[in-house]
């Protein structure tokens, strides 16, 4: 199973069935595989465990197929089942040695970080890659920190070596800044699932990311 990181690959999509106008989650799914996106995280907040145990084996396969990392969202158990790249969690989830214990020691963990003491700890606790954001403000998920902005990317850039993901309210409009700042790897919702044409989104997307790199 490929352990790709933040860095080493463009554009890391969330999955949000809010945003993906009515399409299933495979079709969305199938479409960002087949565009080159090589990092998937499933996120989803509202079904039941069983199926979303169902939608992760989905993916799992999906991505497999296509030799692209499988990431979980929040949900260690589900990752553990699904036989997950990877499980991304937060400052207020299960702290990382937790994850860590559960998981072993060949699964990829990702945590999110909103402030320079949060990216320093990030190495000593054991995670594998930090989540940079929210960078701009984003409404795709509840209880979210205010946004961080370019300033913060910048800090984590010159100070971390730790791969990154940019994170919050990211588009096409703005992912040049966000490249400019320092980010070779930039996380996408709304932008991407909500795309009437996402391979050509996600090529419009790598042609702004290059213009700003």
């Amino acid at each position: 199973m490929p352990k790709i990181l933040p860095g080493e690959t463009d554009i890391y999509a969330i999955t949000d069935p809010n945003y993906s106008l009515g399409r299933p989650l495979e079709e969305v799914v199938r479409a960002l595989l087949s565009a080159g996106v090589r990092i998937v995280q499933y996120r989803e907040k509202k079904l039941k465990a069983g199926a979303m145990l169902e939608e992760c084996r989905l993916l799992r396969r999906l991505t497999r197929e296509a030799d692209a990392c499988f990431i979980v969202d929040d949900y260690v158990d589900l990752a553990i089942l699904a036989e997950a790249d990877g499980v991304h969690v937060g400052q207020e989830d299960l702290p990382v040695p937790e994850v860590r214990s559960l998981v072993g020691p060949d699964m990829l963990i990702g945590l999110s970080t909103h402030k320079p003491e949060q990216a320093q700890a990030a190495r000593g606790l054991g995670a594998d890659y930090i989540g940079v954001g929210p960078i701009y403000a984003t409404h795709t998920k509840e209880d979210v920190v205010d946004p961080v902005g370019l300033q913060y990317l910048d800090w984590v850039h010159s100070n971390i070596d730790l791969p990154l993901v940019a994170i919050g309210g990211i588009k096409e409009h703005n992912i040049a800044d966000v490249a400019r700042h320092g980010a070779r790897c930039c996380c996408l919702i709304t932008d991407l699932v909500g795309a009437p044409d996402i391979p050509a989104k996600v090529a419009a997307l790598r042609k702004a990311m290059r213009a700003g790199q």
